[in-house]
């Protein structure tokens, strides 16, 4: 149901980007701004991994990391992608007090995951699983291509509503109509992008909890990261907010983001998702969860 809801929603995203476009320049103006459009998304297919590990200030983990919470972190989810049954991806780390995670990349061969290390300084070893768990079945279900195509898409009629107030035809409407566009234009993109990153969350929050074995694990680290972001300003995001709908949890939760406009579900209804399914699966909260020892101990899923 999740995946139906997003192609209906990437549909939408369409035809409004379509509509604008009409609106702007009739047929022509439709027909060369989707001519741009399939040309920022076929630039965004093969650099958007890239691009936003770049504007995020993320480094590579090599063979030769030094730290050592950064080699267990690395170790660890490269077991959880093998246990998956996925391709390893690449694993980058960002120099953030900020506890978060994202996923990038076109398709499972191309993917990379990225943890701050507030995360891995903050969490047990237990809970960054979960955590990266998560991350991965965003990559497993490809939600990293979906979420880069609807920002080019939002980003394009977000252009195109500009343009309106200049270029607009005015037998369709008149000026009113092309102040309507550009402010209204943006503002539906907006929403449909965000509807479809938070109707992904609770699909990669469920599908993380199985491939990591205990949904209990990014319950407890979704808590965390809850706090720490609304506690800790994320400097790299801020700079560039267009890719916050891309991490576990708002990175831009610090300046009290509006409900209305967030790019994620409500923290305490992906916990409460999560609790019903470590009932469903049998499975009782860890001991350590309560009172967590530093990201170090043994993880049970491998």
């Amino acid at each position: 149901m999740g995946t139906m809801k997003t192609f209906i929603l990437l549909a939408a995203m369409t035809a409004l980007f379509m509509a604008v476009g009409y609106l702007v320049g009739g047929m022509v103006g439709m027909a060369i701004a989707f001519g741009v459009a399939l040309i920022m998304n076929a630039f965004s297919w093969w650099n958007a991994d890239k691009i936003v590990l770049r504007m995020q200030g993320a480094r590579e983990v090599t063979e030769d990391e030094r730290s050592p919470v950064i080699r267990t972190f690395a170790s660890d989810t490269r077991a959880l992608a093998e246990h998956a049954g996925m391709p390893e991806p690449k694993i980058y780390v960002i120099d953030t007090p900020q506890p978060n995670a994202f996923a990038t990349g076109r398709d499972p061969k191309h993917a990379a995951v990225c943890a701050t290390m507030g995360l891995l300084n903050s969490l047990t070893r237990e809970e960054v699983a979960g955590v990266m768990a998560h991350e991965l079945a965003h990559v497993q279900h490809r939600d990293t291509l979906t979420m880069t195509v609807t920002a080019t898409l939002a980003g394009a009629i977000g252009m195109l509503a500009n343009f309106a107030i200049f270029f607009g035809n005015r037998e369709r409407g008149g000026i009113l109509t092309s102040i309507a566009i550009m402010i209204f234009a943006p503002m539906a993109a907006a929403l449909v992008q965000m509807a479809i990153s938070r109707s992904r969350e609770y699909e990669a929050d469920r599908l993380g909890a199985e491939i990591c074995g205990n949904p209990h694990w990014l319950a407890s680290a979704l808590e965390k990261i809850d706090r720490g972001a609304k506690a800790t300003l994320n400097q790299r995001a801020e700079a560039n907010p267009a890719m916050a709908h891309m991490y576990i949890m708002n990175p831009l939760a610090g300046k009290g983001a509006d409900n209305l406009f967030s790019t994620h579900p409500a923290t305490a209804n992906r916990i409460e998702a999560l609790r019903k399914l470590a009932k469903d699966m049998n499975i009782t909260p860890a001991g350590n969860l309560a009172e967590p020892e530093p990201a170090r101990a043994a993880g049970p899923w491998g």
